[in-house]
Formats: C-alpha cells, structure tokens, sequence
C-alpha cells in the first residue's frame, strides 16, 4: 500500500487539536453525572495520541466532544480548538463545516456505521458532496465517485473502481473497517478521532488496521486521537498516551516512557491486567495429567457442519474433517479468525447447531442426527456463557430470574430454594446477592458477564463451553473475569471449550489449544508449547500479528511480522 501514497513534506510540529479544561455533565432523572472532568490534552501534527482507560473513565465522552457528537442532555464547558475554532461553542452550521474536512471519526462497529441500503462508493460520495471543495467549488456526483475511488484506493481496498460499487455485506469485516476510514480521509482532514478501531477484529486483520493507520501518520502526516483500551495496541500504534480515571487525566507520558516507567498506581495496575503470550500458562504436566488420565467429555472425529445454500447458491463447509478431544477437568482453548468454525464447533457441542458428518460424541452422546427427545436430559450437564450478555440476558427479567432459568427448567426446587441457590450462585463470582433484584441494563459490562457465568454454573455442569466471553471487556475487567473463571474451574472441575480470538487470554487459561483455519483443524498441542513454537505457518503468522504491551518488543515482533508476510 506504501507505493500508492504521495509523502507530505515534513513542517513545523504544530498543534492540531487543542483541549483545555474540559467538563461535560449529563442530565439524568437521579441528578447530574459528571462525565468529564477538566480534561486538557493537545495532539501535534503527525502524531498518534492514545486516550486509555476503563468503561466510564470518559475516554470515548472526550472523543465525541471533539467532533460535537454529544447529545441534548449534556453540558459542557472549556475548550475544544481545531483549526482555531472551538468546538464547544461554535454554531451547529459551523460544526457541519468542520467535521469531514477539518476533523473525522473511525467508528468502533463499521457494520452499524455503513448503511446496508446504500453502496459504499455512494456512503463516501454523500459526505463529500456535503461539503465545497477546497476552492469553494459545488463537487459534482462524477468528481465524488472519482474521490470516492481514491479513497478506497488510499486505504487498500483491491479494485476499488470495481468494489465502489459493491454494498457493506459484500465486504469482509477488515474491508468494511477500511471502508470506514476510507469515508473518514474522503476529505483529506488533518486530524482522525479512532473509537476502538479495531476491538471487533481478529488479530491478522487488526495488524492490517494498524499498518494503515501507521501509514497514514507517517505518510500523509495525519495525526490520530486512538481511543482504545487494548495496550498491545497502543504499544504498537501511538507516539503518546494519555491515561484518563474518572472523567480526569491521571497520567500523560511518551509510550516508552509510559510502559516502562508509569508513574501513577493507577498506570501500573492498568498495565499489569493486560494478559502476555507466556505469562501463568496452564503446566505441561497438568495437562499430560489430565489427558491421560481425564474422562474424554466431547469426542470429534472428521466433524463437518454444512450448511445448504440457498436460492442456488452452493452449500457452505464451516466446519471440515475436525478431530478433537476435551478432557475432564481440561480447559481446550479453540482459536482463530472470524470464520474459522470455532462457534460453529461451540454450538454443536451445546446442540444449538447440526452437525451433519463424521462423528460428534458429548458426553457419551453421538450429536451427529441426534433428537432432542433424547439429548435433553444431557443439557443441564452443559453450561454455556456467551459473547454479549447483555444481548443474552432478556431485558424484561431481573437478574435473579435470569440466573434462575436453568434451575426452574431442569430441577423441581420450591421458590425459597431457587431464591437461596441464586443468591449463593451470584456470591460465588463475587457479585452480591442483592443484585439479583436487578436488572441486566444496571450492572455493567463486567458484572453482567459474571452474571452470565453464574447462569452458565447454577446446575454445576460437567462441561462449559465459554465463546469469547471477554471480548468485550476493559483489561483490567477482563483480568478479573479470568481469575474468577481460573478459580471457579479449578474449584468445580469442570471441563471447558474456551473459544476466543485473543491468543494471550487462551494462553493464560487454556491446557490444549486447537488452532482453527477455514474451518480446519491446522494445529493442535498442549498450549505453552503451540503458542511459543508454532508448527503451522498459519498459527506462526497468527501469534506473530498479535501486538504485545510492551512498545520496544513490539517494534521487533512488527520486523518480524513483516518478514514474515514477505517471505
């Protein structure tokens, strides 16, 4: 992609984003809730300016400020300058002006950012026909399209001139990422705000992310506010990082000087969260232990899950000839990119997807053209916890009667004996009993995956299969789900299928690892040995895009990487 850019010339550092003593509060019915609190911070031409932190900290409130996106409700007070305006207080037609040209945001989701309805060269095409060209010149549909284009080349989108044309589902979710930023450079701003660019990606398409972004800056001289809670990728991507806590800048450093020295208690404690390739890996012999000795729970020989196509189109393989083994009393861990077939795998070991060839045995129970009838009696032995709780958990029942579902299906217990077993399943992942009153929408995302855990737990199930149960979750959150998770297995024994693609969470918890390609099984072996050398080229490339939080290791992995993918 490098070949394509034309280098700005090198100018003076100047300053294109200015921020000081920001406050924003929010009107709510139990009063006003104080967001952000006397944020100053400045971003330089060229310079990548990481904003970190937990939920709540008010990172993302701080990003959103920048390009005036806050609602109604909010009130906020300082300065926000780019391009000697200052966003706080300039007039709603001024702002339109601003954002696109001056400033532009790369959403978090790109599939709710892009418009299913509309193709994507005309998404980009609108918001340049919104503003005047440079000039002040009206920009005609041709003159969009053809910028349109540029753009999509810019970012490596192949065959742009063709794919301008195409809508967001005919798009991988790396491309539809790219697509997103492409939108955001169709006015060629000085200054991009990233909202957790890359949390939704896996990590080979997260470090074809990062080369862009990288690019840009060194490129075409953009400077980027990265707000983001993964510290492998500040390690990788930012000049300097801003640390914010409750609504404040605790912290502001050189990303070197940040991750070896950190000055604040808070720093260090965000920074020792974040989990490393090698770091309290389950023991060899544990694992040799177990899979000697262990009861084997799920047996796959030669799976395949098909699934028809539909309106002519061919059927599709998720899942080819995988063979696999979980003992008990093993965490297996499953990795590999979106599309892999590690869900699929998932849901077919809990019955919530066919498997249709080979052989698939759950607990001594052949799940290939299984009936109900007689897998049902099985289910209360396997405990589930997904991705999103808060898409799992029905909205309209408190907390309480979500982790009681399990107990009223499957046992015949009296109200006061649910209630009792409820209140003991929420204590034991560190969650009070009185929030079992509560609802899904106020815990939070933490808490709410502790509740799922508890559900997943409540008829001390033989087997759980736990499908990325942390994506979604701050560091130091995470940290503390996994603990509580490593504790709670240890404890119960039960066996579990850890599906992720966060390599350093799987290595931290995982005795096995299977590594998943196109719905083949490339790789396999006892975990610390699969994550620190590699047989297959697959999972070398893998392990190798995984960024580290750690800025100098980091520089060299990237060498290494990129040796790689050239040879």
């Amino acid at each position: 992609m490098s070949e394509q850019l034309d280098v700005r010339p090198a100018g003076p550092a100047e300053t294109v984003l200015d921020i000081d003593r920001l406050a924003v509060s929010f009107a709510t019915d139990a009063g006003e809730v104080r967001a952000v609190r006397g944020v100053s911070l400045d971003v330089k031409a060229g310079e990548v300016v990481a904003v970190v932190g937990e939920s709540g900290s008010g990172k993302t409130v701080t990003a959103k400020t920048i390009l005036g996106l806050l609602p109604e409700t909010a009130t906020s007070s300082g300065a926000v300058v780019i391009n000697g305006q200052n966003v706080v207080s300039i007039s709603a037609s001024k702002l339109r002006e601003l954002r696109g040209r001056d400033v532009a945001m790369v959403f978090q989701e790109p599939s709710t950012a892009l418009n299913p309805v509309f193709t994507v060269g005309w998404q980009i095409a609108e918001g340049i026909r919104a503003h005047r060209g440079r000039d002040g010149h009206k920009v005609s549909r041709k003159e969009a399209r053809e910028r349109a284009i540029e753009a999509l080349k810019k970012v490596g989108i192949p065959d742009p001139e063709k794919r301008v044309d195409y809508y967001p589902h005919q798009f991988s979710g790396g491309q539809k990422q790219r697509v997103v930023i492409a939108a955001a450079l169709a006015l060629d701003p000085e200054l991009i705000v990233a909202d957790e660019p890359t949390t939704a990606l896996d990590v080979t398409v997260q470090a074809e992310i990062l080369e862009l972004l990288r690019d840009l800056r060194d490129l075409y001289g953009t400077s980027i506010v990265l707000i983001t809670h993964n510290m492998g990728v500040v390690a990788d991507l930012a000049d300097r990082v801003v640390v914010m806590y409750q609504g404040e800048v605790v912290e502001e450093a050189p990303v070197r000087t940040l991750f070896a020295e950190p000055r604040e208690d808070y720093t260090r404690r965000l920074l020792a969260a974040v989990p490393h390739l090698g770091r309290d890996s389950a023991s060899e012999g544990a694992t040799e232990r177990l899979r000697q000795g262990g009861e084997v729970l799920v047996e796959a020989k030669d799976l395949e899950i098909v699934y028809p196509g539909r309106l002519g189109s061919p059927a599709f393989r998720a899942v080819d000839g995988v063979s696999l083994t979980v003992s008990a009393g093993e965490v297996f861990g499953l990795v590999g990119e979106s599309g892999s077939g590690k869900t699929t795998i998932g849901r077919a070991i809990a019955g919530l997807n066919r498997a249709t060839g080979g052989s698939l045995k759950v607990l001594g129970h052949e799940m290939v053209g299984f009936r109900e009838r007689g897998f049902r009696p099985l289910r209360k032995e396997i405990g589930f916890v997904f991705q999103d709780p808060a898409a799992s958990f029905n909205p309209q029942l408190t907390i309480g009667e979500c982790v009681a579902e399990p107990l009223v299906v499957h046992l015949n217990l009296e109200p006061a004996q649910i209630r009792r077993r409820v209140g003991e399943l929420l204590e034991s992942v560190q969650l009070p009993a009185t929030y079992a009153s509560r609802y899904p929408h106020e815990l939070s995302g933490g808490q709410r995956q502790r509740a799922s855990l508890a559900r997943a737990l409540a008829l001390e199930p033989r087997l759980l299969v736990a499908d990325e149960p942390t994506s979604a979750l701050d560091v130091s959150v995470q940290a503390k789900v996994l603990e509580l998770f490593r504790e709670i297995q240890e404890e119960l024994g039960f066996a579990a299928l850890f599906i992720s693609h966060d390599l350093a969470v799987v290595d931290q918890l995982s005795h096995w690892v299977g590594v998943l390609y196109k719905g083949k099984l490339v790789e396999q072996g006892i975990g610390s040995r699969v994550m620190s050398a590699p047989k297959d080229e697959y999972t070398k490339r893998l392990i190798a895009s995984l960024p580290v939080p750690d800025p100098v290791e980091q520089a060299e992995r990237r060498k290494a990487h990129r040796a790689l993918l050239g040879s």
